[in-house]
């Protein structure tokens, strides 16, 4: 049998898998519209990376089944935020208006081993940095510079010498492109958001600027559908952040369009709510509404969801649990069945720019200064343990798995991410492939 032969029938195995879990988890359980899996598709075929973060759901599928030696028992899970990469983590001002830099995006937060949130990061490490130009070399440096940041952050929680409740990282804490996205974003204007996204009417009213590329109207039924289901909302607000329903009355609302790219297909919406009645013209919030879904890893792990009913609720509690000061706004609904979690559209929110990575030390400062974070979202379960949540410090069970030998995790890590980045790149080759098949057909 001729090698061509060999090399192409493992690609058509691949490729078949790979079409087998596109229908079903986008087609059969996200139940995405034709147009919305088009959309999504578009933004994956870009690049390897991007391919990458749209298939969160072929990742799960891989590594649940391939053994690692540093996972964590079944009954020692970590509250991980399930889609752990580069580009989920961002600057942004929090609860006592720091401008701090943080994880961004909860929706897949989940019970499980620790080690797929750094498994998933270490991949994107090396996808991000290959598209920057950056040699294995240099990709192998960035994996070992994150991995050894975030065991010896978690050893100074598990000694004690540091809390993650507290730990947070700002100007005085980064270097390097985060320390300049922080610094750009100090010198924001707090009305940023709104006069981005708003205008003043004829009537002297705010309202969303529609003309907007990503804003379009809702209907007339979305708009009441929003409005019945508000109570609930209001009901979902921890009381010590709660105003008065003065403060959330609903001024105008608006569909959000074509953000993010494992999102896509989910509805979204900005509402526009009265705020604090300090100014006529800019005391208004912008809310995000955006809808939960099951997260990906509970289709793949062994652990039974009990905590959580509501969707909406588990992604609020998920960034409760890993920020340590949550946004005021977070809430949940339901709306025709479908659950949506609340957040505050802040104008302090800003990405790393990919400009300022160019260089071997700036990307191997901001890779540490992620591994940190990691270990902090992760240790910040030690709160859960006084809700009940969890009987065990994280911290402690994600270094008794590591045990003594950091050099071996490290390494570990190395080798598979640099088997699984290749491993992406021949699964978005086959995608590229699909794509044009499955635009033909549709």
């Amino acid at each position: 049998m001729s090698k061509s032969r060999i090399m192409h029938t493992k690609s058509l195995l691949r490729e078949q898998r790979l079409k087998t879990i596109l229908e079903q988890f986008d087609g059969e359980i996200m139940e995405l519209s034709q147009s919305a899996r088009r959309l999504k598709y578009e933004k994956m075929v870009a690049d390897a990376f991007s391919f990458f973060r749209g298939s969160a759901y072929l990742f799960y599928y891989d590594v649940s089944n391939i053994p690692f030696s540093y996972h964590t028992p079944n009954d020692k899970p970590t509250w991980i935020m399930g889609d752990l990469h580069f580009n989920n983590f961002s600057a942004f001002q929090n609860e006592q208006g720091e401008i701090v830099f943080d994880v961004d995006d909860f929706d897949e937060g989940y019970l499980g081993s620790y080690l797929y949130d750094v498994l998933r990061m270490v991949v994107s490490i090396r996808l991000f940095a290959n598209q920057l130009g950056f040699s294995e070399s240099n990709q192998d440096d960035f994996v070992a510079r994150y991995a050894k940041a975030y065991c010896k952050q978690l050893k100074k929680f598990a000694e004690r010498k540091e809390n993650p409740v507290t730990t947070r990282f700002t100007v005085e804490h980064t270097k390097s492109a985060i320390k300049k996205a922080l610094k750009k974003l100090e010198e924001r204007k707090a009305t940023h958001e709104l006069e981005k996204q708003t205008m003043i009417n004829d009537e002297g009213e705010r309202v969303f600027n529609r003309e907007k590329i990503k804003l379009s109207s809702v209907s007339n039924n979305e708009f009441k559908a929003i409005k019945r289901a508000w109570g609930q909302y209001l009901e979902s607000i921890p009381a010590k952040h709660f105003h008065d329903e003065e403060h959330y009355e609903i001024k105008d609302i608006v569909k959000k369009i074509g953000t993010g790219i494992g999102s896509t297909g989910l509805k979204r919406f900005y509402i526009l709510i009265e705020g604090t009645h300090d100014d006529a013209h800019f005391d208004d919030i912008i809310l995000e509404a955006k809808e939960a879904r099951t997260p990906i890893p509970a289709y793949f792990f062994p652990y039974e969801e009990t905590l959580h009913q509501h969707q909406g609720e588990r992604v609020m509690d998920t960034q409760k649990a890993m920020h340590h000061m949550a946004d005021p706004y977070l809430g949940y609904f339901t709306m025709n069945g479908r659950d949506f979690y609340v957040r505050e559209r802040s104008a302090y929110d800003k990405d790393l720019k990919e400009s300022h990575l160019q260089d071997y030390d700036d990307m191997d400062k901001t890779v540490k200064i992620m591994g940190k974070i990691t270990a902090k979202i992760h240790a910040r379960a030690d709160e859960d343990i006084d809700n009940g949540l969890l009987e065990y410090h994280s911290e402690e069970e994600i270094l008794k798995a590591i045990g003594d030998d950091k050099d071996g995790f490290v390494k570990e890590l190395q080798v598979w991410s640099t088997f699984y980045q290749r491993h992406v790149e021949e699964d978005y080759r086959l995608f590229q492939q699909w794509h044009e098949q499955y635009n033909k057909k549709k």
